[in-house]
């Protein structure tokens, strides 16, 4: 199934996705160092990147259930709008606090929009071409991540902290109006809207599935790390204990992104053809010696080639292990399935950038290790799923 047979919604997804995620981006380089200049208090700079997760919480899983219920194009639209908002809080955010209230609307608002667009995917594709579907997407995501990052990093010097997300503002505001007046997005929306009775008694058994378990625990990991790690600890180790720039910092998280382009566009073909859990765990076990590297590197170079090979295996795993999802749950109860995944991910969300940065003030590379850690821990759990894949014809 290539491209060209792929429905245009698809496309305008893609679309909206891109814009969005380059608005989100424009920031990642710096947002925990202007926090860091509004307050230096650790707690409240990890509170800066946990506020992204903190509302995400208590409504991933409702989302879910209404999407199931109701379709999936309102809350993607009614998403962006919430993003939109919080991008303009933090255009005019002269207090650590009102940093927060605005990360905490746009963090809402992306969860809405996350959630919504997977489980379009999800509708528009079966299994057999689903891996490269999503690979694919969010491949086209992370394009605006690349472009994003170094952008943004580079005009801090011409329009300072607050010029770039009103930045962001715009390139978030031209999303909401792609997805508003998207007439395949509306009919794609009334045709998938089957009014199901899915209810949150009907989801909360599936914790007691071993296959399912592991794959929301993997979540958990995975953005509790991303969170506190990468967007956290890793510009403060780069900027306060190496030195570098920036400019350079935004450098190192673009390449970092341009791997994980190529891994999901790749892994979701590969996944496609050898399965899953390899994937994941190849992916798991890369990003494991990246991290280590980290520990012992101190050259701009190497932290370049070594951000570079840490995208790919972040986007190698990612893809892949939400195909697996896909393929664990059932389908009338998929959107719900996503629902609670996104959950546990952004509990991680939440706690990770708290977490790694207490162990950031007790040593630099505390943070790096630990995260080897719960990778191990992952990559063993991980190994044990079973699922089982649909067999139809494209």
């Amino acid at each position: 199934m290539g491209l060209r047979s792929y429905p245009k919604e698809y496309f305008e997804l893609m679309l909206v996705g891109f814009t969005l995620i380059m608005g989100m981006s424009l920031s990642s380089a710096f947002l925990p160092i202007f926090a860091h200049e509004l307050d230096p208090s650790g707690l409240l700079v990890g509170f800066v990147i946990s506020a992204w997760s903190f509302s995400r919480i208590f409504t991933e899983l409702p989302s879910g259930i209404l999407a199931d219920r109701f379709g999936r194009r309102r809350l993607l639209v009614g998403g962006l709008a919430l993003s939109a908002l919080g991008a303009l809080l933090c255009s005019m955010a002269y207090s650590v606090y009102l940093l927060i209230i605005g990360r905490t609307f746009w963090g809402l608002g992306t969860a809405l929009f996350f959630m919504s667009s997977t489980a379009l995917l999800f509708d528009l594709f079966k299994s057999n071409v689903r891996g490269r579907a999503l690979g694919t997407f969010q491949g086209i995501e992370f394009i605006g991540s690349l472009i994003g990052a170094p952008m943004g990093s580079f005009l801090v010097a011409i329009m300072d902290y607050r010029g770039v997300f009103s930045l962001a503002f715009v390139s978030i505001l031209c999303s909401f109006l792609i997805a508003f007046f998207s007439k395949g997005l509306r009919q794609t929306d009334a045709q998938e809207s089957k009014g199901s009775e899915i209810s949150l008694g009907k989801l909360l058994p599936s914790l007691k599935s071993w296959s399912l378990a592991t794959v929301y625990i993997y979540s958990f990991s995975r953005m509790l790390i991303m969170r506190g790690l990468n967007d956290a600890v890793f510009p403060l180790y780069l900027n306060l204990e190496l030195g570098i720039r920036i400019e350079l910092i935004g450098l190192i998280i673009s390449l970092r992104t341009a791997g994980a382009i190529f891994a999901t566009v790749t892994s979701g073909h590969l996944s496609d053809r050898f399965g899953r859990k390899p994937m994941i765990v190849l992916g798991l076990l890369m990003q494991s010696s990246c991290y280590y590297a980290y520990t012992i590197f101190s050259s701009l170079e190497m932290f370049l080639l070594f951000g570079l090979f840490e995208g790919f295996s972040r986007g190698m795993s990612m893809t892949s292990a939400m195909v697996l999802l896909s393929e664990i749950v059932p389908s009338r109860l998929r959107a719900g399935g996503i629902g609670i995944y996104r959950t546990f991910m952004d509990i991680g969300g939440f706690f990770g950038p708290l977490f790694f940065v207490t162990l950031f003030d007790r040593g630099a590379t505390t943070p790096f290790l630990s995260a080897l850690a719960i990778l191990a821990l992952n990559t063993v759990l991980l190994s044990t799923v079973k699922s089982k894949r649909e067999v139809s014809p494209v």
